[in-house]
C-alpha cells in the first residue's frame, strides 16, 4: 500500500528524533509545518518543557489578511524572531530538528534566519 503524506512525514520525523535530543546546554529547535502555518519551538527534552515558542498562527500575523503563512517570508520572520528571543533568554546553541520535512524552502529559510540572529547549530 502507498503511504500517505502524513505517514511519510511521521516516519521521517521518528528517524530524525532517534538521533536528535535536546539537553539543558543544547536544547532542540523543532520546526513543524502545516499547509497554512509554521510552528517553531525550542525544547529542553530532559525537563520536557518548551523554552521558546513562536508561530505564524497569531492574531498579529492573521491581521495581514493572507490565507497561507507557510511561505519563505514568514519562515524567515519567525526564524529571526525566535533567534532574538532565544538569545535574550540565554540560549546560544541548539540542535536543529527539521520535523520530518526536507531541509529546503521554508525549513531552510527559518534555520538560516535563526543562524543569522545568533543561534549556533
Amino acid at each position: 500500500m502507498k503511504r500517505t503524506r502524513v505517514e511519510s512525514i511521521n516516519r521521517r520525523h521518528r528517524r530524525v528524533r532517534a538521533r536528535v535530543a535536546g539537553t539543558v546546554q543544547r536544547p532542540r529547535l523543532c520546526v513543524h509545518k502545516s499547509l497554512k502555518h509554521i510552528y517553531a519551538q525550542i525544547v529542553d527534552d530532559s525537563a520536557g518543557r518548551a523554552l521558546c515558542v513562536l508561530t505564524t498562527n497569531t492574531k498579529e500575523m492573521k491581521a495581514e489578511g493572507r490565507k497561507s503563512f507557510c511561505n519563505k517570508a514568514s519562515a524567515k520572520r519567525i526564524g529571526e524572531r525566535l533567534g532574538r528571543l532565544a538569545i535574550e533568554r540565554g540560549i546560544t546553541e541548539v540542535v536543529f530538528d527539521r520535523g520530518g520535512c526536507p531541509y529546503h524552502g521554508c525549513v531552510r529559510e527559518l534555520a538560516e534566519a535563526a543562524r543569522a540572529a545568533g543561534l549556533k547549530f
